[in-house]
């Protein structure tokens, strides 16, 4: 395919998740509504080319509404015209996205393959002559070492550079990778699965040979090393680890070699996920709910109360209906201790090994009243038993 605009322009994206749900509500509606989102942006940029580089859903056998999802983004920009490269994540199954895939190159749709020793290399053209786009899916150490037995292979290092070396990367053109790693002094988000002593790290250095590396795998827009090894993030907020974030996508525009220019643009979401924190009084006053805004966000409610409230999350989700977590801060949870193995177990009665639990608990001893209903609690419990 060859640019007529002087330049070549590419879309990032990466790690769509779909058919996620956080904290047990379904990001579907939001998905779609992004997507539609980033369909907008496309025909505004008239990119040649778009990069979504894995994590295109949240589970190696997705829910049918997360294809459906898929399905239907990828007609409508294959509608567009434009080029779509797409690669697995370490959240999806290489060899169901790669199904059907040399059927939808004819659509301009191309999905890497299940790595094998090789990748896919796909070429463009713009008045700068050719721009070659590789497609590396994740890999682990021990994907790269079965190709190749006479590497020594230890780290993902090693296997992330084994696999860009048998590339044999022409340097006097331009060229793009499209991977999926964590990459050494990134900065992670909760939401990201990662190895215990950063394992997984994979050192910048082995992207020398690209002038631009489209990265997954990580949910903060972000750029390692050098600007063009970057991680466009995720379109949406996966956890309240994100909520301080602004989501967008990342273009990409290609000169002549060596020069390449990157911005992004911001995406709104449908409903943004936010953290509101005060007592139960403050949080439910209409003056500040109704100005806030926040009825029809996510939100993650911390209250600082001494006492719960009694079907805290039933009334808050009143006001709040996407309320998705409730939790306290105050002196009895930071009081809190680790629940350790009792001393003298046999030694003393039920009731002070509650009374030990309770204090354990809650950071302050049983009151008189807590005691005897406790204590009637048992009585009647032992006489029904007899």
């Amino acid at each position: 395919m060859r640019s007529t605009s002087g330049l070549m322009k590419f879309i990032h994206l990466s790690d769509l998740h779909l058919g996620k749900r956080v904290n047990e509500f379904s990001m579907a509606e939001d998905q779609r509504y992004i997507l539609e989102q980033i369909l907008r942006i496309i025909r505004d940029e008239r990119p040649q080319g778009v990069l979504i580089a894995g994590d295109v859903y949240d589970k190696t056998v997705p829910p049918a509404e997360a294809v459906g999802l898929l399905d239907d983004f990828l007609v409508q920009l294959s509608q567009e015209g434009v080029q779509v490269y797409l690669i697995s994540g370490n959240h999806d199954s290489p060899e169901r996205l790669a199904f059907g895939g040399r059927l939808m190159e004819h659509s301009g749709i191309h999905m890497a393959p299940v790595y094998d020793g090789r990748v896919a290399v796909h070429t463009l053209e713009d008045a700068y002559g050719p721009v070659r786009v590789y497609l590396l899916p994740f890999v682990k150490p021990a994907h790269v070492r079965r190709y190749f037995p006479d590497r020594e292979i230890d780290s993902y290092t090693d296997g992330v550079r084994t696999a860009i070396e048998a590339m044999e990367v022409e340097q006097g053109v331009r060229n793009v990778l499209v991977t999926h790693q964590f990459v050494t002094g990134a900065t992670r988000c909760d939401s990201e699965e990662c190895s215990v002593g950063g394992s997984d790290n994979v050192d910048a250095s082995v992207f020398a040979p690209f002038d631009y590396v489209a990265l997954g795998h990580l949910h903060g827009p972000q750029s390692v090393g050098r600007p063009e090894v970057r991680y466009c993030g995720t379109p949406l907020k996966y956890s309240f680890s994100e909520a301080g974030q602004e989501k967008s996508v990342t273009v990409v525009e290609l000169e002549e070699k060596g020069t390449v220019r990157i911005r992004t643009i911001p995406l709104t979401p449908m409903r943004d996920l936010v953290e509101l924190r005060g007592s139960y009084h403050q949080l439910t006053l209409r003056d500040f709910y109704q100005e806030s805004g926040y009825q029809g966000a996510y939100v993650h409610i911390t209250l600082t109360d001494e006492e719960d409230i009694p079907d805290g999350m039933g009334k808050l989700r009143i006001i709040y209906p996407y309320l998705m977590k409730l939790d306290y801060d105050n002196q009895r949870t930071r009081a809190r201790q680790q629940v350790e193995g009792a001393e003298n177990v046999e030694k003393k009665s039920p009731l002070e090994l509650l009374e030990e639990f309770y204090q354990l608990q809650n950071g302050q001893p049983m009151g008189d009243q807590q005691r005897d209903f406790a204590r009637g609690l048992m009585e009647t419990i032992w006489e029904d038993e007899r």
